[in-house]
C-alpha cells in the first residue's frame, strides 16, 4: 500500500529545486489568487526549519523576515503547485538544524555567516 502512495506521489514532486539547508536566504515566489486575477508574490527570508528529506510531497520550510519590526514567519510546502519557484540568495553557515534562537533576537544579533565555497 506503502508504495502504490509513493508511486502516486512522484508524478507531482518538482525535480528543479535547489539544495535548501536552514540558515539559506532564499526568495520564494508564491502564485495568489485574488478575485478572477492571479500575480506572482515574493517572500524573502531566512530557512529556520526544515522539514522532510527532499524526496517526500508532505515537505515543507518555514522561512522568517522581519517586516517594520515585526517577525514574520511563513511555512511552505515545497513541492506545492503555489510554489513559483525558489531561489537561495546566499548560503548561511549554521551549525543548528533548526534556527528557532532567531526569534528572540534583534537587529544585528540575528546575522548569520555566509559559507564560502560551493554555491
Amino acid at each position: 500500500m506503502n508504495q502504490i502512495i509513493s508511486e502516486l506521489e512522484k508524478e507531482y514532486l518538482k525535480s528543479d529545486l535547489p539544495q535548501l539547508n536552514p540558515g539559506d536566504t532564499v526568495k520564494v515566489f508564491v502564485r495568489i489568487k485574488e478575485g478572477n486575477k492571479e500575480r506572482t508574490q515574493a517572500f524573502e527570508g531566512v530557512i529556520i526549519k526544515k522539514r522532510g528529506a527532499g524526496n517526500n510531497i508532505n515537505d515543507t520550510i518555514t522561512v522568517r523576515r522581519v517586516f517594520q519590526g515585526v517577525g514574520l514567519e511563513r511555512v511552505f510546502s515545497v513541492h506545492s503547485p503555489r510554489i513559483e519557484s525558489i531561489k537561495v540568495l546566499r548560503r548561511g553557515d549554521v551549525r543548528r538544524a533548526k534556527l528557532y534562537y532567531l526569534r528572540d533576537r534583534a537587529g544585528k544579533a540575528t546575522r548569520i555567516k555566509e559559507k564560502i565555497g560551493n554555491k
